[in-house]
Order: C-alpha cells, then structure tokens, then sequence
C-alpha cells in the first residue's frame, strides 16, 4: 500500500481533515485511511463507533455531501476507511476550494478557480456575463458583416438584419437570461474589448538572429471577429515576402508560408485562446514563424490525436458558433490535419505542434534544399508519368501513328517520344509490330 492521487493516510482523525475529504470531492474522489501512519504502519484507532457517527456528520454539514465509512481490522488494530465520491458541482471548505493532484491537496485560487468552477458547472468562459458593459459597447457594423458572412453561408437568414440588435444578440446566445451582454459578445463584436480583456490582442514581432533581437512589432487589437483579417494584412505587407513565379504565362505571387495554412492556425488560436490569459503571440524568424496560444488541451486530446480527425470541443463554444456561422471554421476537427495537408502541398517540412508554457504553440518551417530537392524531384516524375501517360493514349487511339506524329500531337520532343516510348516497351505496356515504317503499334495491356 502507498499514498498515491486516491489514497491518503492519516494516524488519527481531526477537523482539519475534511480539507482533503473536499479536495478528493473536487477532483476523481478517493479514500482517507484513519489509524495508518504516513510510513504505512497501522496504529489503529479506539474511538471508531463515535468517528462513525461524527464524520459523516460533519462531511454533510461543511462540505455538503455523502462520504462511505468503513471499519477494517488487521493484526487485531481497527482503521477506518473514508470512500469520498467525486462531486459533479464545485465544493468548497470555510470558503476554500481544494482539489487533489498526485499525494497532495492543493487550495486553488484566482484565475484556475475561476476556471475550475467553470468547468465542474459546465460553463465556459464566453458564457459568462461581463459586468459594466452594455450595447452602447457592441460594435453595430462588426455585427452587421458577421451577418453578411453568415447570410452567405445560409446560416443565418437574410431578415436577421432587420432584428434589433438586443434581439439579434439574444438568438445568436450573446445575452444572458438577465439580459447581460456575454464576454463572447464584446470579444467577437465590441468597440474597445481590451477596455474589458487585458488579454484580446494579437502581437506580431519581428527578430533577427535571436530572440533579443527584435526588430520591429506590432499589437493587433480590436473585436476578435475582424482580428484574422488584420493579421493576414500585415503580415502580408510588413512580415512575409510572396516570391514570383509562373504558371504557364501567369505570373503567381504566393506568401512564403502557405496562406491557409497560416489562416487556420490563427484562426484556431483566436478561437481556443484561454482569455483570462495573456496575448497571442507570433514570432518571425528568417527560417521559421512561431504561433504560441494560451490554453490547454482537453484531458483526453492529444497532439498525437490532433492530427487526426478529433472530436471538436472548443474551450469558448459561443466565440466557435460565431465564426462557424461566418463560414469561418468547421466543427469536425480538421483544423490541424489542413495545416499539415497545405504545408506538405506547398513542399514545407511538417509543423512542429507541442504544449508548451500553458498553451499550444506551433512552428511553421521554411523549405528546405532537401524538401526543395525533393519537391522538384516528385514533380519531374509526375510530368515523366503524365507524358507516359500520354503517348500510351495517343498509341491506342491510333496504331499507325509516327514518333513525328506523337511529337506534334503531344506537343513533346521527338526525343522525348523516343524515351517515353522505350519506357512503355520496357514495361510491356506496348510493342511494335512491323517495319519502322509500315508497321503498326499494339497496346499489350491497360494499366
């Protein structure tokens, strides 16, 4: 036997104790063991009828809830066994709120209890409502493009933008029954959100060779619902370069970084952002770009899982509804894979996604010679594919055709033909049946 996350040993019984039968409530329950000593001896107890009677009480009356007390002997010492059932609601001790974590009770405070009752009530944060604020504070036209998003989108009808605003609000879920304005709404749609979140900014900064060599930076503020329009703006004008290059005669200018890549990840970062926290924060580096969010996975996601399709269940449900609506964002947890999927597209190394600092932060890399190399090694045996391809089909649609008539056909080289043709022999894809001239060609079979 050993302490652990569900086990606690005490040697004998005092009040104070109801401090950890509250913080097994609060986290997945567990037993407090009366009568052993820290080092596992049992010393046993003599008083166990009454602490039958009096602990039970005690739990109900402070803690408001129903423990299970049982007497065990062994070796001929009695100890008895407290099994504390994990709460579904937040319980608190004189006040005080203790949950378990390893072999240890621990009081939590401020922000992680505010988090902690949230979670334990169901809520989240952009439920809740914001105090001071009214919709003198509500931004009309950030409200009124969302509703153009949407309307396109078919998620809203098109007579939403004849509601009156309190009333929009209302069926978007941005009031509370008491007619309070959400945090959702202010951060999606207020004048001056920071007036109320010190946290909803989005900075950019530029730095050279190392991190103490930051060139220049900027904050992005505002309303969270026309924030991922800004960032892509700057960083496209100030941050990011577009290097030229042709498709055919059309001249393409993209940025160096996959530009839905980049979206999605901002987008998911403003989304599941933790806004009792601190800033996004993005970094530009010569050879890679650093997105870091505040706030952390659910308990049974993983980066691993990430990857994959997931279960969508974001931390601020009310701020993703918005911007689902807005054609924005889906609600089937692929955020991560299309990030993973354009950057392989785009032929850069695979993003490197890791907790980190209290939140998830996630590197995209520039190409490089290698992935370069590779690319354009992948490419010419597509376009060697293609051209097989073609010359296969040209031969089946016309047995008699000439190499001079392949080339011009086909818009390749005679040369090109030539080869293309001793790799459809050597393959036993086709073979010649006749003179150079005369003869005819036989397809042997179809791929």
């Amino acid at each position: 036997m050993s302490e652990n996350q569900q086990t606690e040993w005490k040697e004998s019984w005092r009040d104070e104790y109801l401090k950890h039968v509250c913080a097994f409530a609060n986290a997945q329950g567990g037993n407090l063991v009366i009568g052993i000593k820290d080092d596992g001896t049992i010393v046993g107890i003599e008083d166990s009828e009454k602490l039958l009677e009096d602990i039970p009480n005690k739990v109900v009356s402070l803690l408001g809830i129903i423990v299970d007390l049982q007497v065990h002997k062994k070796a001929g010492k009695q100890y008895i066994e407290i099994k504390v059932p994990q709460s579904s609601v937040p319980i608190s001790y004189h006040g005080a709120y203790y949950v378990r974590s390893g072999s240890t009770k621990q009081e939590i405070k401020g922000i992680a209890l505010q988090q902690f009752i949230l979670k334990k009530t169901g809520k989240t944060y952009d439920e809740m409502p914001v105090d001071g604020a009214g919709l003198r504070d509500i931004d009309k036209q950030a409200v009124f493009e969302f509703l153009e998003k949407a309307r396109i989108h078919n998620r809203v009808p098109a007579e939403a933008a004849n509601e009156a605003l309190a009333h929009l609000l209302a069926k978007l879920n941005l009031l509370t029954v008491q007619n309070q304005l959400k945090n959702a709404a202010i951060l999606l749609f207020g004048k001056d959100p920071l007036r109320f979140f010190v946290s909803a900014c989005f900075k950019i900064g530029r730095f050279g060779s190392s991190d103490d060599d930051l060139r220049f930076q900027d904050i992005i503020a505002g309303n969270i619902f026309a924030m991922p329009d800004k960032i892509m703006e700057i960083l496209r004008s100030k941050y990011l370069t577009s290097p030229i290059h042709y498709a055919g005669l059309q001249r393409v200018e993209e940025l160096e970084y996959p530009e839905e890549a980049l979206r999605e990840a901002i987008l998911n970062a403003i989304v599941h952002k933790d806004y009792t926290g601190t800033a996004i924060q993005l970094s530009v580096y010569d050879d890679k770009l650093i997105l870091w969010n505040q706030g952390k996975l659910p308990d049974d996601l993983t980066i691993n899982l990430l990857k994959d399709k997931h279960p969508s269940r974001p931390p601020n449900k009310l701020i993703a509804d918005i911007f689902f609506k807005a054609g924005y964002i889906e609600v089937w947890g692929r955020g991560i894979s299309k990030i993973l999927n354009a950057c392989k597209k785009a032929g850069l190394p695979e993003p490197q996604i890791e907790e980190y600092a209290g939140g998830i932060q996630v590197t995209f890399f520039k190409a490089t010679k290698e992935s370069l190399l590779s690319g354009k090694e992948k490419s010419k045996e597509k376009s060697k594919e293609k051209s097989k391809e073609k010359v296969l089909t040209a031969i089946a649609g016309d047995s008699t055709i000439t190499i001079n008539g392949l080339a011009d056909l086909l818009g390749l080289s005679v040369g090109g033909v030539e080869k293309n043709i001793r790799l459809l022999q050597t393959e036993g894809l086709i073979r010649r049946v006749g003179p150079d001239k005369g003869g005819h060609w036989e397809v042997m079979k179809k791929r």
